[in-house]
């Protein structure tokens, strides 16, 4: 069936409510901005509140016989090739949980990649799945790491038949891909299922120069955070589903599960409205998203003492097999300080807020939202950086695991350790303890530190000096890490 996608069933929703002038006697308690504060109206506007609705009596009717959400599901299934898609306002956290808890259950395997989110292992903590942990392919030239190979979930499966399944992230924060119809073919093999954690990828549908994406490739789940690399609101989040290996019933009862019974109309408006800016626009958009990003990475590369990671170093044999152009990746090793320090220099003295932050890089995010002005204002502010570099503080040193360093024996199951009887300890002493709790360098989130992992020396060293030289770890129990939480030693 033909589907035009130049309707938009959120937004015209909300508009009909406005025009019917309808009085609402249910929450949101503000009433329509009404009884909102007046110094939050003056810097929110009231256009917020105005579209703060209740999607179930509010912008539909109580039994949803408009079916306003479910046809603006429909249309962002059909504008990215899905059989089914899902919107959620609890952001990709909560998506990919849901997508886990549809493979796996307590106790039952599932393959992931250890370059895996901290919501992925917030999903383990809450299901008891047991993880089987697939080694990225690591750089150690780089102090990178890029998604697994293929090769490696085949040889995970070999070892661990009654896996359920896989999952695995791509594009990673810094735009490396994997080969996703080939990770997507192991599994089918053997007649499971594919989840892929896309939250970078939501632009990768709208043109062909780009990453093949999830449900191209034939993944079974993918999840997507439209806020990411899309135009929706932050928590803005969808998931995909094609095929006849995971039941869509089943999936939506394990989002269900998760999610909030109330869901927020502008986040949906902003899915909506995504959906339909890309599928009318979307090849022009990323079109001129490409060109700039290409012409932004080429004044970069030509500054003394910065360089662009491009396809080159993140591609070829033993490393990524794919490569996003539109995360920038600065290394900025050669000016003799961190991204941390020149990240913060940034922000203080230019106003340019950078993303990624690293012991030796920065990143700088390019979308269909920047023109050449904002790039101007980056290019200009890089420019100074690199003036100012000899006369910033070296820093203190990261102290950088070698790949092999980095793992550490899952001793426990996540569920187990973290929920499990613990004490904390200085982190002197923690070494070849089991943790108890997550660590994670943020961003990009990916956790350094595992419940159920038995501690090492390299990686408490490297969160030590990390944390001395400005890494963010917003999840470790002790805000200054002179301490860390294990398991006791009757429960280890």
């Amino acid at each position: 069936m033909a589907v035009d996608h130049t309707e938009a069933p959120v937004l015209q929703a909300l508009v009909e409510f406005r025009q019917a002038g309808r009085l609402s006697f249910t929450p949101p308690g503000h009433k329509q901005a009404r009884g909102a504060d007046p110094a939050v109206r003056d810097v929110l506007g009231d256009a917020v509140f105005l579209g703060d609705v209740l999607a179930s009596g509010g912008l539909d009717d109580r039994l949803e016989r408009g079916r306003v959400l479910e046809r603006a599901e429909e249309l962002l299934a059909d504008a990215v090739h899905a059989d089914h898609t899902f919107f959620t306002t609890c952001g990709s956290s909560l998506s990919v949980k849901a997508a886990m808890l549809a493979v796996a259950g307590p106790h039952e395997k599932l393959l992931i990649g250890r370059d895996a989110h901290k919501s992925v292992v917030s999903g383990l903590v809450l299901s008891g799945i047991e993880p089987v942990w697939v080694e990225p392919r690591w750089d150690a030239e780089r102090s990178i790491a890029h998604p697994p190979s293929a090769d490696e979930f085949e040889a995970a499966f070999r070892a661990h038949p009654d896996a359920k399944g896989a999952l695995i992230t791509s594009p990673t924060p810094y735009g490396a891909c994997a080969d996703l119809r080939a990770v997507a073919e192991v599994c089918h093999r053997r007649g499971l299922p594919l989840i892929v954690d896309e939250a970078w990828g939501a632009h990768l549908p709208f043109h062909p120069d780009l990453p093949t994406w999830a449900m191209d490739a034939g993944a079974d789940i993918c999840v997507t955070s439209i806020h990411k690399m899309g135009s929706g609101l932050e928590q803005g989040s969808v998931f995909h589903l094609q095929g006849d290996l995971v039941p869509p019933q089943v999936l939506k009862m394990r989002a269900d599960l998760l999610g909030t019974t109330s869901p927020s109309v502008l986040i949906y408006a902003g899915l909506d409205g995504w959906r339909r800016q890309m599928a009318l626009h979307g090849r022009a958009l990323m079109d001129g998203a490409l060109r700039l990003a290409a012409e932004v990475r080429s004044v970069i590369e030509d500054m003394d003492g910065l360089h662009v990671n491009d396809r080159a170093d993140f591609c070829g044999p033993g490393l990524a097999d794919d490569f996003d152009p539109l995360p920038v990746i600065i290394d900025i090793s050669q000016l003799g300080t961190t991204g941390y320090q020149a990240a913060d220099w940034l922000r203080e003295h230019r106003g340019i807020d950078a993303h990624l932050t690293d012991h030796r890089r920065i990143g700088a995010q390019i979308t269909h939202g920047d023109d050449q002005e904002t790039a101007k204002e980056l290019l200009t502010a890089l420019k100074d950086l690199t003036h100012v570099a000899p006369d910033l503080p070296s820093g203190p040193r990261v102290d950088v695991p070698q790949p092999a360093e980095l793992r550490m024996e899952q001793a426990q199951l996540p569920r187990d350790a973290f929920f499990g009887p613990a004490e904390d300890v200085p982190l002197a002493d923690a070494a070849g303890r089991i943790a108890a709790e997550m660590i994670t360098p943020y961003p990009p989130g990916i956790p350094a530190v595992l419940p159920g992992e038995r501690l090492t020396e390299p990686v408490l060293r490297y969160l030590k000096s990390g944390h001395t030289a400005g890494m963010n770890l917003p999840d470790a129990a002790s805000s200054d890490l002179s301490t860390i939480r294990v398991t006791t030693p009757h429960h280890a």
